[in-house]
């Protein structure tokens, strides 16, 4: 029974969007993925699924593709990616009751592996798009969102702890941010996250060790299509 981690998928069943014009490695993801994760993950396992699962614009134009990845073998928890225009923010608990039993969806709570709990949230970076007002505002929404995924978890009796993001813990070259430090104060033994493709962006976070926190990226492209074992 393990735990691996996956992000990015970008899956479009429904509407028009082949992801092999940003290059030749996503050709064929979508067999690749379901080959790999058929190899690899048992039922007993558990995949978080680190955001960008669908190019649908609301939920029945994305429905194909969280059937697609609810058909996997696994117990599958969903953290809300930049892309995931179906997901509604105060709609979560929606999103759990319609999908119970086959996917989880990571936001506002938190879910459980063992004696760690899962954490998370989607966060947010600096990518140079937003002003000072706009970048603090969206930071701030999604250091809260993560805090209460914490404190619920901790007002539970648990004590380990691993954290999942879809955006990088910190803006590009940055090696400390409210989420780095969040991780910290809490005691996050990993720290787990999506978000960057093609080799000129895999190194622009922390990957590694970084001040007893082990920070892993799981962009698909990055793992070749294949998820991580995080535990």
């Amino acid at each position: 029974m393990a735990l691996y981690a996956i992000g990015d998928l970008h899956l479009s069943f429904s509407v028009n969007k082949p992801m092999d014009v940003f290059g030749p490695q996503w050709k064929n993801h979508v067999s690749r993925i379901r080959e790999n994760w058929l190899s690899e993950i048992s039922p007993e396992d558990t995949v978080v699924v680190t955001g960008d699962h669908s190019w649908g614009r609301n939920l029945e134009e994305a429905r194909a593709d969280l059937e697609f990845i609810a058909a996997l073998p696994g117990r599958k928890i969903l953290l809300r990616g930049n892309h995931d225009m179906f997901w509604d923010a105060k709609k979560t608990g929606k999103l759990n009751q319609e999908f119970k039993g086959r996917l989880e969806f990571l936001q506002n709570n938190y879910y459980t592996y063992n004696d760690y709990a899962l954490v998370g949230t989607k966060g947010y970076c600096d990518e140079g798009r937003d002003t000072i007002e706009q970048l603090e505002k969206l930071l701030s929404r999604e250091e809260v969102r993560l805090r209460t995924s914490f404190e619920m978890a901790l007002g539970n009796g648990y004590r380990k702890f691993i954290m999942f993001l879809h955006y990088p813990p910190t803006s590009i070259y940055e090696q400390d941010s409210r989420f780095t430090r969040m991780a910290q104060e809490y005691g996050a033994e990993t720290v787990v996250y999506s978000h960057c493709h093609g080799w000129r962006r895999y190194g622009d976070s922390i990957r590694g060790n970084w001040r007893g926190v082990e920070y892993r990226l799981v962009s698909s492209d990055y793992l070749e299509f294949m998820p991580a074992r995080i535990r």
